[in-house]
């Protein structure tokens, strides 16, 4: 699958891929930030933002997708960086094609199965038909009938776009994320990957435990883990300072 993708800048590749339920524009200001060092590319997965719809999505094509677009685009050394479910693509992608990364920096995910834990979310985005639906407040009035959080819907709703006048549609394919949630939460592969690799994990969020610390250096075996405080899942929004130094001391 072509991915659609943003580039910026100069230098050694950093690709940077987002989470579930995302799409490239929320790595924008990082990504322009780390262009003053690297050629960024940002990129939008299968079935999120401007990329092709699918009824397939396991991480197995999204490491494919990713390995498409590094042939097409000729690149070698690349820094690969994934956030939650972008973290294990950019994770099942090393266990195969080691050959064309540096290093890898895989956001707040550990490389494990999880818990169905997006129900209600998955339940007020299928809650919102868009052929009544005509208004992003009443997208919002219905889907906080079943996530609370102000700030998850705002992210959720950035997804919402006008196809027409008085007709919004959806960037990301609620459909087959509903359908496949077993596939984004199912485990990468377990091989052994010796490319140099940093986690960061958020100390709020319950993504990467101390239980998960030996799993990770048993498979990624050149890899650190490092913990950036009084944040949770979000980690390179809500202390994008810090993330940003964490990333650029490791790669330097």
């Amino acid at each position: 699958m072509k991915l659609n993708y943003k580039k910026e800048g100069s230098g050694q590749p950093l690709i940077i891929v987002h989470g579930l339920f995302g799409a490239l524009d929320n790595w924008q200001t990082l990504g322009k930030k780390f262009s003053e060092n690297f050629e960024v590319y940002l990129v939008d997965q299968r079935n999120h933002g401007h990329s092709p719809h699918s009824e397939e999505m396991n991480y197995q094509l999204m490491a494919d997708d990713l390995h498409e677009l590094i042939i097409d685009l000729g690149l070698s050394d690349v820094i690969l960086v994934g956030h939650s479910m972008g973290g294990k693509a950019v994770m099942t992608y090393a266990t195969q094609h080691a050959e064309f990364l540096e290093k890898l920096v895989v956001v707040d995910i550990a490389p494990k199965v999880y818990p169905m834990h997006h129900q209600q979310i998955l339940e007020g985005l299928n809650a919102i038909d868009l052929s009544i639906v005509k208004t992003r407040r009443e997208a919002d009035a219905i889907l906080a009938k079943h996530v609370d959080d102000i700030g998850v819907r705002q992210f959720l709703l950035k997804n919402l776009y006008w196809i027409e006048k008085g007709q919004l549609g959806w960037r990301i394919n609620i459909p087959t994320l509903t359908k496949q949630m077993s596939e984004i939460l199912a485990a990468t592969p377990a091989i052994r990957v010796e490319t140099p690799t940093l986690f960061i994990r958020g100390e709020k969020s319950n993504y990467i435990t101390e239980d998960d610390f030996q799993n990770i250096y048993n498979q990624f075996v050149n890899s650190e883990i490092e913990t950036i405080y009084n944040v949770g899942h979000w980690v390179h929004a809500e202390n994008p300072l810090e993330f940003y130094n964490l990333l650029m001391d490791f790669t330097s």
